[in-house]
């Protein structure tokens, strides 16, 4: 029965790691990340969650002429926000699935 004993400590370090998860991800939901193009002229701030908060974009910038720039700006803005989110939720969450080799796992 020894067995048992080992399987129910296993039982309560996954429930741990549960909870610890599960605040990492609410946490990771309050964090701001921003990323910017066109030397600050465009920023675009996202959650950790990678939603979409706010975009600014500086008056100079806005051409009617070259609207193309403009959609460019925010595009590269976007992405560099969204990186930075990824980035942060790799190492926020890889702690959980260190040296576990889950395929599919942040």
């Amino acid at each position: 029965m020894r067995g048992m004993g080992n399987m129910q400590g296993m039982m309560k370090q996954m429930q741990k790691m549960q909870k610890q998860m599960a605040q990492a991800q609410e946490e990771l939901g309050e964090k701001r990340l921003t990323g910017t193009a066109g030397g600050g002229m465009v920023s675009v701030t996202v959650s950790g969650h990678k939603e979409i908060l706010d975009v600014t974009i500086k008056e100079e910038v806005v051409d009617p002429d070259d609207i193309e720039m403009l959609q460019d700006l925010v595009l590269a803005a976007t992405n560099e926000a969204i990186k930075a989110a990824d980035e942060l939720t790799n190492s926020t969450m890889g702690q959980f699935t260190k040296g576990m080799n889950l395929p599919g796992m942040f």
